[in-house]
C-alpha cells in the first residue's frame, strides 16, 4: 500500500445464517473514503443481503483481490462459493465449516500481503465447534495460523479501550490465568496496540482481579502477588502502566480520559463496560473488538450473529464501520 492509494480490507462474511452479510452491504458504501473492501464469502449469499436490505449494491463476484477497489456502487465478494442453500437463524454445521473457510482465506490473503487488513462478521461457536473447529473464536485461530504466543483482544468504544488477559475460560479458569507473565506479556502488547492507533506514548491502566484489588491482601492475594510485579515489570521496560487500580472505578477513569487503556483481567470485566456504552439503544450496536499482537491486522464487530433478528435486514451495521475504519486506520499507520 503506498500513501495514496487507501487500504485494501478483506471482511470476512461470517456466519451465513446470521446477520454478517447484511450489515457489510450496509457498512460498505459508508467506508468508501477510508477503505476499498473485498467480502470473502459467497457471493449469492451477499446478493441476498442486498435484497433483504432493499440496497442498489451491485455484486461482483472476483476470483482474486489482485487490483480490487470497491466504489459506492459496487461490492466485490472473493467468492468460495460453499453455501448450498440458505437458512437464516440456525446453527448449522455446513454454515460453521464455510465460517471458518472466510478466516482462513482472509488470514493466506493477509499474511502473503494481498490486503492490508482484516475486518470480520461473527460466526457462531456452536457451528464452528460442530465443523470441528477447536478454537472458540476467531482470536484463538488467528493466532494459531500466524504462530503467535502473545496477543489480547482489545475492545473499542468511543475513547475507552480495554484489553484482556484471559478470554473465552471458565471464569475460575481466568483467576488461575492471573499470572505475573501472563499480566506483563498483556500490558506489553496493549502498548503495542495502542500505538497501531497512533497513540505514541500511551497510558495503560491495569485493573485488579479482587474487590478493592485485594484490599492489601484482605480480600485476595493475586493483585499484590502477580499484578503488581507484572506492571513493576512493565515499567521498567519503558512502559507508562499504573495498576493494580480496583476493578469498580478504573473504567470510569478510562472513559473520562485519564488512561488510554485498561488491561482487564477476564472477559466480563472488560467486557461490561465496553457494552453499555456500545449497547446503548436497541437500534444501533457500536464498538470494534481488535486483535493486538498479531503480525497482520484484524479487527471485528463488538457482537454476534444475532440469529434472532437475521435474514430482516434490520440489524445495526454501526460496529462494522468502526471496525472496517479501525483496521484501515491501523493500516495507514504501520504502513
Amino acid at each position: 500500500m503506498t500513501e495514496a492509494e487507501r487500504p485494501l480490507v478483506g471482511v470476512t462474511m461470517g456466519d451465513p445464517g446470521g446477520i454478517g452479510s447484511e450489515i457489510i452491504v450496509k457498512a460498505a458504501p459508508q467506508v468508501t473514503d477510508d477503505a476499498d473492501v473485498v467480502v470473502i464469502g459467497d457471493a449469492d449469499a451477499v446478493r441476498n443481503a442486498v435484497a433483504q436490505c432493499g440496497s442498489d449494491l451491485t455484486v461482483e463476484a472476483v476470483d482474486t483481490v489482485a487490483d480490487v477497489r470497491s466504489a459506492p456502487s459496487t461490492l466485490p465478494v472473493l467468492d468460495l462459493d460453499n453455501v448450498a442453500s440458505l437458512a437464516h437463524g440456525e446453527i448449522d454445521e455446513a454454515y460453521g465449516r464455510a465460517s471458518l473457510e472466510y478466516v482462513e482465506r482472509a488470514i493466506e490473503l493477509a499474511i502473503a500481503g494481498d490486503i492490508d487488513a482484516i475486518a470480520t462478521a461473527p460466526i457462531h461457536k456452536q457451528a464452528t465447534a460442530r465443523a470441528g473447529s477447536e478454537f472458540a473464536g476467531h482470536t484463538g485461530m488467528l493466532a494459531a495460523y500466524t504462530e503467535t504466543d502473545n496477543y489480547s483482544m482489545m475492545l473499542i468504544e468511543g475513547g475507552l479501550r480495554v484489553t484482556h488477559v484471559s478470554t473465552h475460560v471458565p471464569l475460575r479458569e481466568a483467576c488461575d490465568l492471573v499470572t505475573t507473565e501472563n499480566v506483563r506479556d498483556t500490558i506489553t502488547v496493549t502498548a503495542q496496540g495502542l500505538r497501531d492507533l497512533g497513540i505514541d506514548d500511551p497510558t495503560i491502566a491495569v485493573a485488579g482481579l479482587n474487590p478493592h484489588a485485594g484490599e492489601g491482601g484482605l480480600l485476595g492475594a493475586e493483585d499484590d502477588d502477580a499484578i503488581e510485579p507484572a506492571v513493576e515489570q512493565a515499567r521498567a521496560a519503558g512502559i507508562d502502566a499504573e495498576g493494580p487500580i480496583p476493578p469498580d472505578t478504573v473504567y470510569v477513569k478510562a472513559a473520562a480520559g485519564d488512561y488510554d487503556c485498561v488491561v482487564s483481567m477476564y472477559h466480563d470485566q472488560g467486557h461490561i463496560p465496553i457494552k453499555m456504552l456500545g449497547f446503548d439503544s436497541t437500534d444501533t450496536v457500536s464498538g470494534v473488538n481488535m486483535t493486538v499482537g498479531l503480525p497482520i491486522i484484524r479487527t471485528s464487530v463488538d457482537h454476534g450473529t444475532a440469529f434472532d433478528i437475521a435474514g430482516q435486514g434490520i440489524a445495526s451495521e454501526s460496529s462494522m464501520v468502526d471496525a472496517i475504519r479501525t483496521a484501515a486506520r491501523v493500516a495507514v499507520e504501520r504502513a
